[in-house]
């Protein structure tokens, strides 16, 4: 497969999973600070993001084991995830973070287990497509310039 085909893969799946919803702009702005220097600046951040969110998603997990509830735990520790995911442009998950934070806020025990589940689905699709992405980026090699879709 030739670089230029590669190219367009590349453009054509980042396209999508803004077509789709996955991805907003601040992913384009991390790209925007990707340079010649540090050529695999998203892909690092994007990974960072998946290690340390796997904790608050088992703290999340353990949280919603308790009985009773605790509300504010559980409202605290969706903030640091939602404020995670918005640092890499993860819209779906963003949204059902906000969702979740809003049960919590009614005391809606069920909401939030329903929404949490949602949201593990959201962040599991993401991380799939963006590991296929950035596999694609990789064999594509660097990209002169950074750009949002079309």
């Amino acid at each position: 497969m030739d670089k230029t085909h590669s190219r367009r893969q590349v453009a054509a799946i980042k396209h999508s999973l803004f077509d789709q919803g996955y991805l907003d702009e601040q992913f384009i702005q991390l790209e925007e600070l990707q340079d010649d220097a540090n050529p695999n600046f998203v892909e690092e951040i994007v990974t960072l993001y998946y290690r340390d969110s796997s904790r608050l998603i088992s703290n999340l997990d353990h949280a919603l084991e308790r009985n009773p509830l605790d509300f504010n735990k559980l409202d605290t520790i969706m903030h640091q995830f939602k404020g995670s995911s918005s640092s890499i442009g993860a819209k779906k998950v963003k949204a059902e973070c906000t969702l979740f934070r809003e049960y919590c806020r009614t005391r809606n025990g069920e909401g939030c287990r329903r929404s949490f589940q949602q949201m593990k689905k959201e962040y599991a699709t993401l991380r799939k497509k963006l590991e296929t992405y950035f596999q694609l980026a990789r064999q594509a090699g660097p990209q002169e310039t950074a750009f949002p879709p079309k």
